[in-house]
């Protein structure tokens, strides 16, 4: 029997519920996806923690090709800038690793042979990059920092540690970048969203979330919350929640989204899974 067509909505705006999105060989090795992000074709990267770490996929989700293959032990978020520089977290090996799109290694941050305790890194969830170049990096397993980098892998910061209170962290797990520079990460165990400018000073927290996951920045100006509720949840660049939906089955790990408004939650705990929601015009 043919499954009904889906709906889920964001406030005023309803979206259509296109699962599974992505189809790849059955040659290709799959296991547990974590993260995607958008180049500036309107590929899809996937980072999957087996290997290949990194599977792109066309606009219409048609395999494309793996990227970083033998290179990551646990390839856990990504992030593309917008000249497609690839940048991967790989959480157990302690590294944040650099690529161009068509796999090319630019850039190596971190010590598989050397984690370390209060400094980078030490089991990494996710990365940002500034528009002037600087990488921000959620270290948030082993670790409960931010750390800040020029645009060549340089340290120049580190700010956060264990604890509840305003800038310390619990499991800084996703983080991103709103376009007036404020910079969004979410607590993941302290149920909520820190809110620093770019040099590492608290400004607020936003609340309303179960174990906050992902976080993505849409080009229309709505930051979207994915958490273990589980739960999506749209807020405004204020933090005042403008709609919530459950579009995912189980956990939706990965947010985020392409010019067209078109949204992708890759989801994790032994999904091989992703969700694309349709804007309904």
């Amino acid at each position: 029997m043919p499954v009904p067509t889906q709906f889920v909505a964001f406030g005023d705006q309803i979206y259509k519920v296109v699962r599974p999105f992505a189809s790849w060989p059955s040659t290709l090795k799959i296991g547990i996806f974590s993260s995607g992000t958008i180049d500036s074709k309107g590929n899809l990267f996937v980072c999957q923690r087996t290997d290949p770490p990194i599977i792109v996929f066309d606009r219409n989700g048609k395999y494309v090709r793996s990227i970083g293959d033998g290179r990551e032990a646990d390839c856990h978020g990504i992030w593309i800038t917008p000249d497609d520089r690839v940048f991967v977290v790989d959480r157990d090996a302690h590294q944040v690793l650099c690529y161009s799109s068509e796999g090319k290694l630019l850039l190596t941050m971190g010590d598989p042979a050397r984690p370390r305790f209060n400094e980078p890194f030490s089991h990494p969830a996710d990365v940002a990059v500034a528009s002037d170049g600087d990488i921000y990096v959620a270290d948030g397993y082993g670790n409960t920092h931010v750390h800040r980098f020029s645009s060549n892998g340089k340290w120049k910061k580190t700010w956060g540690g264990f604890g509840t209170g305003p800038g310390k962290f619990m499991t800084p797990h996703g983080i991103n970048i709103l376009p007036d520079g404020r910079l969004l990460v979410g607590d993941r165990e302290n149920n909520r969203v820190q809110v620093f400018d770019l040099d590492g000073n608290y400004l607020t927290e936003w609340r309303g979330f179960y174990k906050p996951m992902g976080i993505y920045v849409s080009g229309k100006g709505l930051i979207y919350v994915s958490d273990q509720r589980p739960r999506v949840t749209a807020l405004n660049n204020r933090g005042e929640i403008v709609g919530a939906c459950k579009p995912a089955l189980n956990m939706p790990h990965g947010i985020t989204g392409d010019k067209d408004g078109n949204i992708f939650i890759i989801e994790t705990r032994n999904i091989r899974d992703i969700t694309k929601l349709e804007p309904v015009r």
